[in-house]
């Protein structure tokens, strides 16, 4: 899996899929930070994808190096009110510290990953590498 989290490091920036009415939606996101074993991402509660995520908690997170490598983690996000890894994430994040401001800020949302499945994949003829988390 320390493939999968330093890939993640350092190809923070991609897309997340979720459902919405048996629909997929897509849209680009952050991976945040990896603490536990869990991975780590933020929303606001007022956005439709709070929403999506409550009623149906699958995902998948992709993300692409600029050699074509490509990770893509599933699973089940688990909300937490975690003041100490909201503020975590802020520290982390200098983007995200602009839009939310404090770990107290109501409408700052965050979710992590803790049991998944984690692939990573190019285009060198390999298969791809399967991690279950």
């Amino acid at each position: 899996m320390k493939e999968v989290i330093d890939f993640l490091n350092s190809n923070s920036m991609g897309s997340l899929a979720t459902v919405e009415n048996g629909k997929p939606r897509v849209r680009p996101w952050g991976f945040m930070l990896e603490q536990g074993g869990k991975l780590w991402f933020c929303t606001a509660n007022t956005k439709n994808v709070f929403q999506q995520l409550q009623m149906n908690p699958a995902v998948e997170f992709t993300s692409s190096s600029q050699a074509y490598v490509t990770v893509r983690v599933s699973g089940e996000v688990k909300f937490s009110k975690d003041l100490e890894m909201k503020k975590r994430i802020i520290e982390n994040s200098p983007m995200v510290k602009g839009i939310y401001k404090t770990p107290e800020n109501p409408i700052f949302e965050i979710f992590c990953l803790e049991h998944g499945k984690a692939i990573v994949s190019d285009f060198s003829g390999q298969p791809p590498k399967t991690f279950e988390f």
